[in-house]
């Protein structure tokens, strides 16, 4: 008896467990429709329409639903297109992503037209708006089954069951343009994928809205056959995942299709009587679940996303460093000089807190009105820096490219203790945008960071230079598959630092000064749950990741003396080995709570860095300092541009900037004659619409 119970217990359990990757609920609906026979079924992107094609009536009919995708709330409208000119025996019906064209799947049973059927809508999805335009693949064909396009048009997918019973594979000139298709050969060295043992009799294909998972169905096996694809609509390489049983609700199993966020599976009942002429409608505990959920750490563009997020925050802690070093190295290069300012900032807040905290942290002067009273004999330098940094990395056999946009402005002050340490702090203000893909995924991160440095002399041209910082984060993600998206918001903080020692041998004024330098950090994203696809929605943990470079290089500078003023040219090279340690990202299906993880994220590489400028400093006032970067990588590469200008005219003449939150004011105050002419600017940083003004007022000088 206890061997019984054991056994009964291990077939209970397995059971359990086989189940608990099925992800169909069940059976939800059905829909008597007019077809007689009906084959094919498609949706608007709301699911507030749906339309209806069959081998027997030449029509297509159009349903209202009031409620997207609930076949319960579907009535028959007056709306129809009449094809019978064109076609005869309709088994699948296509839209083209905004519902200005549809393409029907015409196979003309015993006859010698078997073709695509394309149809422009005057009016989106609007089939009684419908002019036939042309037809395509005449008699190339002798049984289709159905059409499918990839999410953005440029594949078309042709299933054929006369002969290998197989699916063809095209790339298309122009979105749903099928005039000049090129047919694409798989890995197998043929030009179709062959699916003739596992469903002998197919009577519809359909995609996921990622093109990760393609399903077919048959009249042989009564099922809906699940695959899972490794790359987004490519039958290179397909693996079955498993198949589920509809026999119970249909009888003659016709078309498929799905909602946008996948939670809705329907299903063609195509027996040609007047008591099953129906659409069933099936739930799906996650989207594109029939047999398992979509993996997410199969999909390119997923892990690329979770890599961007990684990289985002490496690359801040590089993109914060670079001006405080660029500072230092900039002071070292003219520490003759005396006036090591030419501009005249100020700052302010409107919060509290970052004004208390700053009043304590810099001598600065803050207020909310427009003064411009500094001291002009402070013993402190103000500096700033404007950064465009553009990059791409390549895509890998796991992983979607990424186009990496950086823009950023840094403001700074320093001041030259007794002991000969000059010491600082710096503001700085960051938008990275990264595109991932080919779909629109994308990553918009804003960031504030605040940064303390120090140069310190260790005797003779030796210096070490040191810097701590704190930046605060906030990310916007899209994650598109082409018909739906999700995106969600998430915060982080970031502890960085460098620590870098250089020398320099000077003959003449030629200066070369070899460096070390480490950056370490570590950055904390908070948890997040996207939205916009309930099927889709991912929920992530908080993350943490580890920061840890090494590098060593040198630079070279000569000084010119030119009529106008100085001129400094150098050039960097620089080796560093990012030696940070493998993050992971751990996340779920909000709607059943599918665990996965990202792993490994970001593994150690080499990069080499190669810089070219120049400091021009003019006896009028004006101070220029430019820069171009190349960082390269194996598989990456990033340029880097960098200007800063500092302008300083007379007592009666000056700049000034101030910063109230997000938001820039630049100031000019000029004194002429017996007039005052004041030029007021004011720019927001961080939206995608930013408001400019500018005001510009002369008055009197009484």
């Amino acid at each position: 008896m206890k061997f019984i119970k054991k056994i009964t217990f291990i077939i209970i359990f397995l059971s359990l467990n086989f189940n608990a990757f099925g992800a169909v609920s069940g059976f939800v609906d059905s829909k008597q429709v007019t077809q007689r026979r009906p084959m094919g079924v498609a949706f608007n992107p709301s699911g507030t329409k749906m339309f209806v094609v069959g081998t027997v009536e030449n029509k297509i009919f159009e349903f209202d639903l009031t409620t997207g995708f609930d076949l319960s709330t579907a009535t028959k409208n007056s709306n129809l297109c009449d094809f019978s000119s064109q076609a005869t025996d309709v088994v699948d019906i296509d839209f083209n992503s905004d519902g200005t064209k549809l393409f029907l799947a015409d196979q003309d049973q015993g006859g010698n037209d078997e073709t695509i059927e394309e149809f422009d809508l005057s009016t989106a999805y609007d089939v009684s708006s419908c002019t036939h335009v042309k037809e395509h693949f005449a008699g190339d064909y002798v049984e289709l089954v159905g059409i499918e396009f990839n999410s953005n048009g440029t594949k078309l997918f042709i299933y054929n069951t006369s002969g290998t019973n197989s699916i063809k594979q095209y790339s298309l000139n122009s979105p749903y343009n099928l005039s000049n298709p090129t047919l694409q050969k798989q890995s197998t060295g043929t030009s179709n994928k062959t699916f003739q043992t596992i469903e002998s009799q197919p009577t519809g294909f359909a995609f996921s809205s990622d093109g990760s998972k393609m399903f077919i169905t048959g009249k042989n096996k009564d099922k809906v056959q699940e695959f899972n694809l490794s790359t987004p609509f490519d039958l290179s390489s397909v693996s079955k995942t498993g198949a589920y049983d509809i026999s119970d609700e249909i009888d003659i199993v016709g078309g498929i299709s799905f909602s946008n966020d996948g939670l809705k599976m329907f299903v063609v009942d195509s027996k040609n009587n007047d008591d099953n002429k129906d659409v069933n409608e099936y739930n799906l505990t996650c989207g594109f679940g029939v047999k398992e959920c979509i993996d997410p750490t199969a999909n390119k563009d997923d892990v690329a996303s979770a890599e961007s997020q990684s990289e985002a925050a490496k690359k801040l802690i590089q993109h914060t460093t670079y001006p405080v070093l660029n500072r230092m190295e900039w002071l070292r290069r003219n520490s003759g000089r005396i006036n090591l300012t030419n501009q005249n900032i100020k700052f302010q807040f409107n919060n509290e807190i970052l004004n208390s905290l700053t009043e304590e942290l810099i001598p600065l002067y803050f207020s909310n009105n427009n003064s411009s009273d500094l001291n002009q004999n402070s013993s402190w330098s103000f500096w700033s820096e404007g950064t465009i940094s553009i990059g791409k990395i390549g895509d890998t056999s796991n992983s979607s490219s990424k186009d990496i946009n950086t823009s950023a402005i840094t403001f700074g002050a320093d001041k030259r203790s007794e002991d000969n340490i000059m010491r600082g702090i710096a503001l700085r203000f960051g938008s990275d945008d990264v595109d991932v893909g080919d779909l629109g995924s994308s990553l918009d991160m804003s960031s504030f960071s605040l940064t303390f440095y120090e140069s310190k002399p260790k005797g003779g041209e030796r210096f070490t230079d040191h810097l701590l910082g704190l930046s605060f984060i906030n990310s916007d993600l899209l994650n598109n598959s082409g018909s739906t998206s999700t995106d969600g918001e998430r915060y982080g903080e970031q502890l960085y630092g460098s620590l870098s020692l250089r020398d320099t041998f000077s003959k003449n004024k030629f200066n070369f000064t070899p460096k070390i330098k480490i950056n370490y950090g570590i950055t904390h994203f908070g948890e997040y749950t996207e939205t916009g696809a309930a099927g889709l929605n991912l929920k992530f943990e908080d993350q943490y990741i580890g920061n840890f470079t090494s590098s060593i290089g040198a630079s070279l500078d000569n000084t010119y003396e030119l009529k106008v003023g100085s001129l400094i040219p150098y050039f960097d090279f620089e080796y560093y080995a990012d030696m940070s340690p493998s993050s992971q990202q751990k996340f779920s299906y909000e709607s059943d709570g599918s665990a996965y993880t990202f792993r490994n994220i970001n593994n150690a590489t080499h990069n080499i860095i190669g810089g070219i400028g120049f400091d021009l400093i003019s006896k009028n006032g004006l101070t220029l300092m430019t820069k171009y970067t190349r960082d390269q990588a194996k598989d990456n590469k990033n340029d880097n541009f960098v200007i800063a200008l500092d302008y300083k005219n007379s007592q009666k003449s000056f700049y000034a900037m101030s910063l109230q939150d997000s938001f820039a004011k630049l100031s000019h105050n000029k004194e002429l004659d017996s007039f005052k002419i004041n030029i007021d600017s004011h720019y927001e940083l961080f939206k995608n619409n930013p408001d400019y003004e500018l005001k510009i007022m002369i008055s009197n000088i009484k």
